[in-house]
């Protein structure tokens, strides 16, 4: 009874010993297996993990070159409205230096020295819509014919009458009259550069029509700027004999 005992005895000790190493190989084997199946996760859930920190680094390098290149866009266009500025108060300066010099006079009269010896040989006038100084392209075409005769011309002088229809405040309409002379003015004045002390301003309003204002074509006629080229022919007629 105690062999048999003895026997059984080492015969539980030697499965349980199997057991283990079963139990142990089992467990071995199982990790192996984890590990092969979780190593592609394990590297899949890296190379996302460098994608994303790749996109990542993109998206913001993106952003910044965007953001350069927008400041780099708004320092340009900031520039050009400063120059645009600096240029357009240059013009206005030039502008008002021109408009400085002209002859701003109420009638020729006592103002031209020698008045008698001018004498008128071109007359045209230009004409402008309600309340309006703005000169229209057929307006520029009749002043560029009229300035193409004068290029061989020298002894000369531009009275320039401006004039409005019968509408509105006479304190206003003498103004709008200035004005639309100053237009004519300059358009000669800088196309073609005639000397601005040349020119002879009258601004008369709604004093003197040319036409009925009763009618929309005579207020029309009315509002104009009339241009008189008085050459004075005794300084031509010099100047041609010392040519001679």
């Amino acid at each position: 009874m105690t062999m048999n005992a003895g026997k059984l005895s080492r015969a539980g000790m030697a499965a349980g010993s199997a057991a283990l190493v079963l139990f142990l190989t089992t467990g071995c084997s199982t990790k192996r297996y984890v590990r092969s199946q979780a190593a592609p996760i394990v590297q899949q859930t890296n190379e996302l993990d460098a994608r994303t920190a790749s996109d990542h680094r993109n998206i913001v390098d993106t952003d910044q070159r965007a953001q350069a290149g927008i400041a780099r866009a708004q320092t340009a266009a900031d520039n050009a409205d400063q120059h645009a500025m600096v240029a357009g108060q240059s013009a206005d300066k030039a502008k008002a230096n021109a408009q400085d010099a002209y002859n701003r006079v109420d009638t020729l009269t006592g103002v031209v020295a020698n008045l008698d010896n001018y004498k008128s040989v071109q007359d045209v006038s230009v004409t402008f819509g309600f309340d309006k100084s703005v000169l229209t392209a057929s307006d520029k075409k009749t002043l560029d014919e009229l300035a193409t005769n004068l290029q061989s011309s020298k002894h000369y002088i531009l009275e320039l009458t401006g004039g409005t229809d019968s509408t509105g405040d006479a304190q206003y309409n003498y103004a709008l009259s200035q004005k639309r002379a100053d237009s004519v003015a300059y358009y000669l004045q800088s196309k073609y550069g005639i000397a601005p002390h040349k020119f002879y301003l009258v601004g008369i309003g709604k004093d003197q029509e040319v036409a009925s204002n009763r009618t929309a074509d005579g207020r029309k006629q009315n509002r104009r700027v009339q241009v008189r080229v008085l050459s004075n022919l005794q300084e031509e007629t010099q100047t041609a004999q010392a040519g001679q």
